[in-house]
């Protein structure tokens, strides 16, 4: 699939999310603009059979607001931002993004997603902390979700 088109689905998302963990990292690390990080993604072949629309869209979102996305996580963080395990803030940026503007995607989902690529990239136990933070966040982004869930 060439970098212009979008692939669609669980696994294409799946592919999108693991790229867009190591961009943002990246970003933290190095600076960059959005521009230059998504060119580089789409031509170095990390976003074959990713959904490359949803790469863009979450990456942007990320870059462009993270200060708005860190006053969203200070609450529930037990220490400052700065003070995160790089993987972690990533992850937890990337996670609060799609909670907060992706209301098509079940927070379970986004919560589970994000876990396991803290498990992936991140230190041995930091997948425990990404969770805790998801879940009290899930309760303030998406309360009539989290409501209705408990309900059931």
């Amino acid at each position: 699939m060439s970098a212009g088109k979008s692939a669609t689905g669980k696994w294409a998302r799946r592919k999108a999310r693991r790229a867009l963990v190591q961009a943002v990292y990246q970003w933290q690390m190095a600076g960059g603009s959005t521009a230059d990080i998504e060119a580089e993604f789409e031509s170095n072949g990390s976003l074959d059979k990713a959904d490359a629309a949803f790469f863009r869209e979450i990456l942007r979102g990320v870059l462009l607001n993270a200060g708005d996305l860190d006053a969203l996580l200070a609450p529930v963080l037990d220490r400052a931002i700065h003070e995160l395990d790089s993987v972690e803030r990533a992850v937890l940026r990337l996670a609060v993004r799609e909670l907060s503007t992706r209301e098509d995607i079940p927070y379970p989902v986004i919560i589970d997603e994000y876990v396991e690529l803290a498990k992936l990239f991140g230190a041995e136990d930091g997948h425990k902390f990404v969770n805790g933070v998801l879940d009290k966040l899930a309760g303030s982004l998406r309360p009539l979700e989290v409501a209705a869930r408990e309900r059931v």
